[in-house]
C-alpha cells in the first residue's frame, strides 16, 4: 500500500506522463491476439474450422487465396473490436490517472483503441501502424485514409467469411488494392510531436508508465528503460501480470506493480481521484 501512495505522489507532482502500451493491455480488454480461447471461438470459429486458423495472429497473416476471403476476416476483426468499441474502465481509469497533465502515448497497440477513448490522435505513436486507417498498398502516395467506413460496409455484408468484391477498398490514386496501415512510413506530424515532447520535457519531472509490456519487447520496453536511465528526474512505473522486469541502473527511481491491469489502475485513480 505503501508503493501506491508514493506512486501517486509522483504522478500528482509530474509535469508529463508518458505511456508506454503493449499486448497486455489489449489482452485486458478482451483482445488477445495469441489466445485460441472462448472470445476467438465465438467471433472467428466457422473461420477456424474453415481455414485451420489457431488465433487472431494467425489469421492477420494467413496466405488467403482471394481478397474477398482476406478482407472478409479483416473487416469482421475490426468490426468486433473496433466499429462496437466504447470506452472500457481501463481506458477510463487510465485518463483518469492523466487527468489535465501533458501526455504522450506510445504503443504497438493498433485497434485504435486510445483515439476511440478519448485521447488526442496527434499525442498516440503507433509504431506497428493500426486498423482504423489504411493506405496503397503499393504506396504510391502517403496519405491515409480512414478505414472504418469502409470496414462497416465489408462487415454488414460479409458471409462465409466473404466480402462481395466491389466493397474492396482501392487507392483513390492509382487503383491498387488498400491495406492498413502498417507505419511504412512513419506519420512525420506523430514523430515531430514525440521528438517535441522529449525536448519539452527534458529534465523536468516525467513519469513513464509502462502497461501489459514483457521483457523481452525491444520496441518500446527497452527505449522506455534506456529514457529513465537518460533523464534525471523520470520515474518509471512498469505494470504487468506475473512478469516485472526492471533494470539494476534504474531500480531506484522506478516502481513495479504485479497483478491485473484493470484492478492496478482502479486503485490508482481511486487514488488520485
Amino acid at each position: 500500500m505503501e508503493q501506491y501512495i508514493e506512486i501517486t505522489e509522483k504522478i500528482k507532482h509530474a509535469d508529463a506522463i508518458l505511456i508506454g502500451a503493449s499486448n497486455g493491455l489489449s489482452i485486458t480488454e478482451g483482445l488477445h491476439l495469441f489466445a485460441d480461447n472462448q472470445a476467438f471461438q465465438d467471433v472467428f470459429g466457422d473461420l477456424k474450422e474453415k481455414y485451420g486458423l489457431r488465433n487472431i495472429l494467425d489469421g492477420y497473416f494467413y496466405q488467403w487465396r482471394t481478397l474477398e476471403e482476406k478482407w472478409g476476416f479483416i473487416s469482421r476483426l475490426i468490426e468486433h473490436y473496433s466499429g462496437t468499441y466504447e470506452a472500457s474502465p481501463v481506458m477510463k481509469n487510465l485518463k483518469t490517472i492523466v487527468g489535465d497533465k501533458p501526455y504522450f502515448v506510445v504503443t504497438s497497440n493498433g485497434e485504435g483503441h486510445f483515439e476511440q477513448s478519448g485521447f488526442d490522435p496527434d499525442k498516440v505513436y503507433e509504431v506497428e501502424g493500426n486498423w482504423i486507417e489504411m493506405q496503397c498498398s503499393q504506396k504510391c502516395h502517403d496519405t491515409l485514409y480512414p478505414s472504418m467506413a469502409s470496414i462497416h460496409k465489408m462487415a454488414k455484408a460479409e458471409r462465409n467469411g466473404i466480402v462481395p468484391t466491389e466493397l474492396i477498398p482501392h487507392c483513390p490514386e492509382c487503383g491498387a488494392v488498400m491495406k492498413l496501415y502498417d507505419a511504412q512510413p512513419p506519420k512525420k506530424n506523430i514523430t515531430d510531436a514525440w521528438n517535441n515532447f522529449l525536448k519539452e520535457y527534458h529534465e523536468k519531472n516525467l513519469v513513464i508508465l509502462e502497461l501489459g509490456i514483457g521483457w523481452r519487447n525491444q520496441l518500446i520496453k527497452a527505449p522506455l528503460m534506456r529514457l529513465t536511465a537518460q533523464e534525471r528526474k523520470a520515474t518509471y512505473i512498469t505494470i504487468n501480470l506475473g512478469e516485472i522486469y526492471i533494470t539494476d541502473n534504474i531500480r531506484e527511481k522506478s516502481y513495479g506493480l504485479d497483478g491485473k491491469l484493470d484492478i492496478i489502475l482502479e486503485e490508482l485513480a481511486s487514488k488520485i481521484n
